[in-house]
């Protein structure tokens, strides 16, 4: 075993601060990475303070981050796809049963077993794993992923998360290019799914309760900005709208944007609201309309993603930040004030 320094949280009211935390030595299948970049997911903040405990207890120290971005130190003998000095991503599972119908789909966000990079069992250590506010992590290659070289990297860390997230609804409901696409919210997945609707050729329209996000939501890709508080705006649209993708956590009115559905109109929920929205079941069987949720993507699809800003020059907005302003960052991505994703400079925690 390493040790490694990182950043937890000792309970669900403490601030994180530095730790010293142990990392398994590479097995013949595993993949060493120092990590240079972590993003920051609304995700961390939820885990952290013990919001999902419900059905997603967190296990104290917490070492939270999913968005990795390292370059590789050493493989183990067995791998065959990475050698040292690759740069790579580790997203949000860094394990899987490998053989259950949703493995072999390629689908591992759905294993049963599916091991997330942080709170999660860890058959190597015991515990739970700890995640990408680190100095380095120990991965299984078959979970560790190619980040195209002309990827800024600090940018290309919040793709392991909310760049898959956008992009695998985006990518599953099918020839998107003329369609025209409703994305609502511009936030940190919200900015990411009107790049990607943008560039696989869909007429991309930006629903936001803010009209100050105009200018930002077409430097981004949108054609259009509907404020959604604009009942005539709203109405000008209403059954003109092939997919829209709904970004938002907040409590909302979901049948407002059914509304905007046209024939066959599918709405798909990324946001995770804390209570259920209600859905008029008329708004739905006029039109024919469907409601869906969406969870990340597997890692084949993940690669996908990433090939595809690849040859796209995608990347997030980011704020990059020392991990010393990490609660700080907490906080402001509380508050809306970040455009659109922090992203840890992980070589600040060399520092501590």
């Amino acid at each position: 075993m390493k040790e490694t320094k990182a950043y937890s949280a000792s309970s669900a009211a403490s601030p994180l601060s530095t730790d010293t935390i142990q990392r398994r030595d590479a097995t013949e299948r595993d993949v060493e990475i120092e990590i240079l970049y972590c993003g920051i997911c609304h995700s961390d903040l939820h885990t952290v303070r013990d919001e999902w405990s419900s059905f997603m207890p967190t296990t104290y120290p917490c070492v939270p981050g999913h968005e990795i971005v390292g370059r590789v130190v050493k493989v183990g003998s067995g791998v065959t796809g990475f050698k040292p000095g690759d740069v790579v991503g580790v997203g949000c599972l860094v394990d899987s049963d490998h053989s259950c119908p949703s493995c072999r789909a390629d689908v591992e966000q759905f294993c049963p077993a599916a091991t997330f990079t942080y709170n999660s069992p860890d058959k190597h250590l015991g515990g739970v794993t700890y995640g990408g506010y680190s100095e380095s992590i120990v991965v299984d290659e078959s979970f560790v992923l190619r980040v195209p070289s002309n990827l800024d990297p600090a940018g290309a860390a919040p793709l392991l998360c909310a760049g898959i997230t956008t992009y695998s609804p985006i990518r599953r409901w099918g020839e998107i290019k003329g369609k025209k696409v409703g994305v609502v919210g511009l936030g940190g997945l919200g900015h990411m799914g009107v790049k990607f609707a943008r560039a696989f050729g869909a007429h991309v329209v930006v629903f936001t309760t803010s009209p100050g996000k105009t200018d930002d939501a077409m430097r981004v890709g949108a054609h259009e900005v509907i404020v959604s508080t604009d009942a005539e705006q709203m109405q000008a649209h209403a059954g003109t709208f092939d997919f829209i993708l709904d970004t938002v956590s907040a409590d909302h009115d979901i049948n407002a944007y059914i509304h905007m559905l046209g024939l066959d109109g599918n709405i798909t929920l990324v946001g995770a609201p804390e209570k259920p929205l209600p859905v008029s079941a008329f708004a739905l069987l006029f039109g024919r309309k469907s409601v869906s949720g969406s969870l990340i993507g597997g890692i084949a699809e993940t690669q996908e993603m990433l090939d595809f800003c690849g040859a796209h020059g995608i990347t997030a907005d980011v704020e990059v930040i020392p991990i010393q302003k990490v609660n700080e960052a907490y906080e402001r991505m509380l508050a809306s004030d970040v455009k659109y994703r922090f992203s840890i400079d992980m070589a600040s925690l060399k520092a501590e």
